[in-house]
């Protein structure tokens, strides 16, 4: 496994002089706060994906969008990388530095500039957390659906950028689905506007082609992100099943039923015991697996989706249905779910989150498939995920220490991910692929389709200096991985045969 990042092995990026750049910096931006000591870069050389690190050569601290635009010039006028950062707590190595570039870091930009009632929108810096959103809306009746379990600490230029999704996405959608507008820099320091104040604007759909391109058209300034009202009332239930494949069975039965809940989720045996030792959320520990089902909306509606949400329940095979008894017991069933990545977390020294999409239908026989890669690999791996649009999180829990558990625990993601792909799925639902799944790339898409990529990608960012090296693999890459020939429905699986 190559751990530390190198950016040659995607492109041919000269050389930086970092002392001519550092002196090119300092004369023309003066204010610009600059790190340059190794001591001052380690905390930046890797986001949540901490299997790959790599120290910057700069790290760029601007509080003002002049000073990212002069940045900009500079880096463009030498050809110097930048890769930008927000919060840091990607999990796909998508901010991960380079050792010839600049990070530019947004944290500072961390302002709510307005909210409208009115409109039901808020207008922020890419550096505002993903919470402080819904709290600044909260006197107004207002919230901002999207809610990744970083919610108290991502920056929405980070959900804009790797198009974050949360617990709610199922009836709410991912951060593409509740944007307006976004201001960005060029790579040249141009500022533009994709989208508008209005629910659609004329030509091309830019906005949606910019969310989720992580870093590589431009650099977030600015983004309008469209509000909801509170649900009049929210109600929880959660099911128990002593299978994993009875737990997946019924949410495809729930959303047959014709009921779209505000968040359905599940997590099997590992996952759940290890949230309620670290939460107590009241789960029941001998259960094979959980769903969590949330119903909200007006309050006929809701007690009327819950009784009929008990019933397909039931009929799927749950040996047991509750029903969250006051806001305290629903805010805690939560709480264990969103916890349950630091959760799983205390039962190893390390662990490997991954992030594939399937169809619903598929739950029951990829959940077995993946416990037989685990013992093939002989790691543990515990499941959480959105179960509502398929989006999984399985968890490979390893110890780095010991040898060879590492290059394990990243082959058996690359299986994971691949079997995603193949049962007509997707290698990432909301963390996008960054530096981690480059490779699967080669799997999910054919030649042609990334030449087109690359076109894109060279329309905004001709030089490539825009996060080299991460998303979108060189065709050259792809050769070598072998994996080009590799489409949908086409992988080598015998563990689905038998689902």
């Amino acid at each position: 496994m190559n751990i530390l990042y190198d950016e040659r092995v995607d492109g041919a990026l000269p050389s930086v002089d970092k002392a001519a750049l550092l002196q090119a910096l300092r004369q023309r931006l003066p204010d610009l706060d600059l790190l340059h000591q190794t001591e001052d870069l380690k905390p930046y050389e890797c986001d949540g994906l901490s299997a790959y690190r790599t120290t910057p050569m700069l790290v760029a601290l601007p509080r003002h969008i002049e000073q990212v635009q002069e940045l900009l010039r500079i880096c463009h006028e030498r050809r110097v990388p930048v890769v930008a950062r927000g919060a840091g707590t990607g999990l796909s190595g998508g901010a991960l530095p380079l050792e010839q570039g600049v990070l530019l870091v947004m944290a500072r930009f961390n302002q709510i500039l307005h909210i409208d009632p009115a409109a039901r929108t808020a207008r922020v810096q890419p550096g505002v957390r993903n919470l402080a959103i819904s709290q600044a809306a909260a006197p107004f009746g207002l919230y901002y659906a999207p809610d990744p379990s970083s919610q108290i600490a991502c920056s929405i230029g980070g959900n804009v950028a790797e198009n974050a999704g949360g617990v709610h996405c199922l009836k709410y959608g991912l951060t593409v689905h509740n944007l307006l507008k976004v201001e960005i820099l060029s790579v040249e320091g141009e500022r533009l506007t994709l989208g508008s104040d209005a629910l659609d604007a004329p030509g091309f759909d830019l906005l949606a082609l910019f969310t989720g391109s992580e870093g590589l058209l431009g650099i977030i300034t600015e983004v309008t992100v469209k509000l909801l009202p509170k649900p009049q009332l929210a109600k929880v239930l959660l099911a128990a099943f002593d299978s994993v494949e009875k737990a997946g069975r019924a949410v495809a039965d729930i959303i047959a039923a014709g009921i779209i809940p505000g968040g359905l989720e599940m997590m099997d045996n590992l996952a759940l015991r290890a949230a309620e030792d670290f939460i107590h959320a009241g789960y029941p520990v001998d259960a094979e697996a959980i769903l969590l089902c949330e119903l909200d909306g007006v309050e006929a509606d809701v007690h009327d989706d819950c009784d009929r949400v008990r019933a397909v329940l039931e009929r799927a095979g749950a040996t047991e249905v509750r029903q969250a008894r006051d806001e305290a017991e629903r805010v805690r069933f939560w709480a264990g779910r969103k916890n349950a990545f630091p959760a799983v977390g205390r039962l190893s020294p390390d662990y490997y989150c991954m992030d594939g999409t399937i169809p619903r239908r598929a739950l029951p026989g990829v959940l077995k498939a993946i416990a037989a890669l685990a013992a093939e690999y002989q790691l543990r791996v515990a499941n959480v995920f959105h179960a509502g649009d398929g989006n999984m999180h399985p968890l490979i829990l390893f110890d780095a220490n010991q040898p060879g558990e590492l290059d394990r625990a990243e082959a058996l993601g690359g299986r994971i991910l691949e079997l995603c792909v193949a049962v007509g799925g997707s290698i990432t639902g909301e963390h996008g692929v960054g530096r981690e799944k480059i490779n699967q790339m080669c799997a999910q898409f054919n030649s042609d389709e990334l030449t087109l990529f690359h076109a894109v990608k060279a329309a905004f960012d001709p030089g490539g200096l825009l996060n080299p090296g991460k998303n979108i693999p060189t065709l050259h890459r792809c050769a070598e991985f072998g994996a080009m020939h590799v489409h949908a429905g086409q992988l080598p699986f015998p563990e689905l045969e038998r689902f």
